[in-house]
């Protein structure tokens, strides 16, 4: 990671951020926390209260940033993940703020009952989506005739993106939500009668879909003003991939690897590795990158544009996918028969820089590098990505006092288990017979921790903050279970499962000004 200067020329400031207050070249540091896992009586975390009293718990506590997951909305399969969403455009549902919508007069308290067996700790999927959905249904019924102006200035100004999802949304909702291509061929293939047909037909649905994205935009960028105001930055989250049954793919067929009736030719995934003698199958199509090429990649730039409207900085998932990337034969149940394609990487972000300047990127470089993909983050002047907790098995990079400063040192992340938790899992593994890995792990972690066999699973986690924020690298990232010392059962989730991820929820009144204060004095500690 020494090569971090860019070879590009003449580069400008970014369009949307002319004056940019946050950058990865200083000493920061920043928690991990997505919206959905704040405390909240709807069900899930939104973008109320609780996320303005979390900006406030960041700043008292010396943070800079305030990472999040990917904020589009999340894919029912696999699992509700956000990383399969079916927008690369679209804000979630589930974060708009009920409690907003009652303070503005949308609602009435008595219109709205939070679902059963709600949760502190857990976010009930279904439950919440038909909660919160039916809530936004009954203040949309509310203004719908008397929208205003500030909603018509929105969809005007987000058409190219907006128009396109609000009818694919509606449709989903028209066709009971089977996926794209197994609607009617004419609106499948998007024939001009079949679109103006439904536009009509389902024109108060996608009026509705136009309505949640307005009111989303205007509460996240009121969340962000407040943010920049505590000198908070937020830093969000791109995935390389986007669901096949997404407005995205559906919407500009031509850029996908899709056969005559819209499958995917081949899908995302990884190949078998040490892990997994299957390798992993994602189900993502491929993007046809020879048309990206010759679009100038313009739907990738006006995603990233998107992006930077929101945030202050990114982090794009898989960046190692910008080199190359795995592609499996459709309907392959395991990765074994895949194969490699290049990917015009250096083109793309080329063309990005062109248009946008300066953005500050987090290049997620984990997994089996190539010398390729590594120069094409330093050539860019990306900063990859270091996990301390896997730097006491082989892992040495990893480790605090080998971080480099051009670097973002996590202590873990959202797809590692806690760093208690993991601690805990590998002290029980090392009193197995014959499991030397194990062994070394935890007799390394003592070591370079200073603490014993018995304060691993309680104590692993604030040591590994304290010598990941004194590492040399500019920006520190901790998801908050660290934070709290949590253990396995907060756990975010576990790659390669479906059904029990990204449920994880912040407990009321978990966060007090004793966590701020002890994590400041270590901000001042660490000069950060």
């Amino acid at each position: 990671m020494a090569r971090h200067k860019s070879r590009i020329a003449n580069r400008t400031t970014p369009n949307n951020n002319a004056a940019h207050a946050f950058d990865f070249s200083r000493r920061t540091a920043a928690v991990l926390l997505h919206p959905t896992s704040l405390p909240s009586r709807h069900g899930s975390g939104d973008l109320g209260h609780e996320a303005f009293a979390f900006v406030d718990f960041l700043a008292s506590s010396g943070m800079k940033w305030w990472q999040t997951l990917p904020h589009t909305p999340p894919g029912r399969e696999p699992g509700y993940s956000p990383y399969s969403s079916p927008s690369s455009f679209a804000g979630s549902p589930w974060l708009v703020s009920l409690d907003d919508l009652i303070e503005r007069g949308y609602l009435d308290r008595t219109d709205i009952k939070p679902p059963k067996h709600v949760r502190d700790d857990r976010v009930n999927f279904p439950a919440v989506e038909t909660y919160r959905m039916t809530a936004l249904r009954i203040a949309y019924l509310t203004v719908c005739d008397r929208l205003p102006k500030s909603f018509h200035q929105f969809t005007q100004t987000h058409a190219s993106w907006l128009n396109g999802w609000s009818l694919f949304a509606a449709l989903r909702t028209h066709f009971d939500n089977k996926p794209w291509n197994d609607w009617p061929e004419a609106i499948r293939a998007r024939k001009p009668d079949a679109i103006a047909h439904y536009t009509e037909k389902l024109a108060d649905e996608i009026c509705f879909h136009q309505f949640i994205q307005w009111l989303f935009y205007e509460q996240w960028l009121k969340l962000r003003k407040y943010a920049a105001s505590k000198g908070v930055g937020l830093i969000g989250d791109v995935p390389i991939f986007v669901g096949h049954d997404s407005a995205d793919v559906w919407c500009d067929q031509r850029l996908f690897m899709l056969d005559a009736k819209g499958n995917p030719k081949v899908v995302s995934g990884c190949p078998p590795d040490a892990f997994n003698k299957l390798g992993q199958v994602w189900n993502h199509a491929h993007y046809d990158w020879s048309k990206h090429v010759r679009s100038s990649f313009a739907w990738w730039i006006e995603r990233f544009r998107a992006t930077f409207a929101l945030y202050d900085g990114v982090r794009i998932d898989h960046f190692l996918g910008f080199y190359r990337v795995w592609a499996v034969p459709f309907g392959a149940k395991d990765a074994v028969k895949g194969h490699w394609i290049k990917t015009p990487g250096r083109a793309l972000f080329t063309e990005m820089q062109k248009a946008l300047g300066d953005c500050p990127i987090i290049a997620e470089d984990l997994g089996t590098v190539t010398k390729e993909a590594m120069a094409l983050r330093d050539d860019f002047g990306f900063p990859g990505m270091r996990v301390t907790m896997f730097g006491f098995d082989g892992g040495w990079d990893h480790l605090p006092h080998r971080h480099v400063p051009h670097c973002v040192a996590y202590t873990g992340t959202h797809d590692c288990d806690t760093v208690n938790g993991y601690a805990l899992e590998q002290l029980k593994a090392s009193r197995k017979p014959g499991n030397d890995s194990a062994k070394r792990y935890v007799a390394n972690l003592i070591a370079s921790l200073g603490i014993t066999p018995a304060d691993l699973p309680k104590q692993a986690a604030s040591a590994l903050i304290r010598h990941t924020l004194l590492s040399p690298a500019n920006t520190v990232i901790i998801p908050i279970q660290d934070i709290l010392g949590l253990g396995t059962e907060a756990r975010m989730n576990l790659p390669g499962t479906e059904g029990n991820n990204w449920h994880w929820r912040l407990k009321p009144n978990a966060l007090t000004p004793t966590h701020a204060k002890s994590l400041r004095s270590l901000i001042q500690a660490s000069e950060r």
